[in-house]
């Protein structure tokens, strides 16, 4: 039985993926959204990303994880940080992130987000 409920609940994780996937590539791009303070808002968007901006310093980017299992994703974005992201942005609001992001537990997801949008490691 229990050989079972993990054999469907991968199979639930690979279409949801494959849900997203053709979300991610038919769908809107993902957007940047900025607040005000050091830290993430407690409800987060379900597609954009959110940067913490307090003052001129941004300090965090958050988002939802794109596979779909609910988890928000807090990467940090100040110079000391380590590890640390870089984040770019054109014209259209679109961020792009570097380097990857690469969940070490829990969905185990690995992408990277690229004008708005999230590209899958295979």
């Amino acid at each position: 039985m229990q050989r079972l409920r993990r054999r469907v609940g991968a199979l639930v994780a690979e279409w949801r993926r494959g849900f997203e996937d053709v979300r991610e590539r038919f769908g809107p791009a993902r957007r940047l959204v900025i607040v005000h303070g050091d830290s993430l808002p407690e409800r987060m968007p379900s597609r954009d990303l959110v940067l913490a901006r307090d003052g001129s310093e941004d300090w965090c980017m958050g988002m939802k994880c794109p596979c779909g299992c609910g988890r928000t994703i807090e990467l940090l974005v100040f110079p000391e940080a380590k590890p640390r992201w870089s984040l770019k942005v054109d014209r259209r609001r679109r961020p792009s992130l570097t380097p990857s992001v690469w969940l070490q537990t829990g969905c185990r997801s690995h992408f990277w987000v690229r004008n708005g949008r999230v590209h899958w490691s295979r």
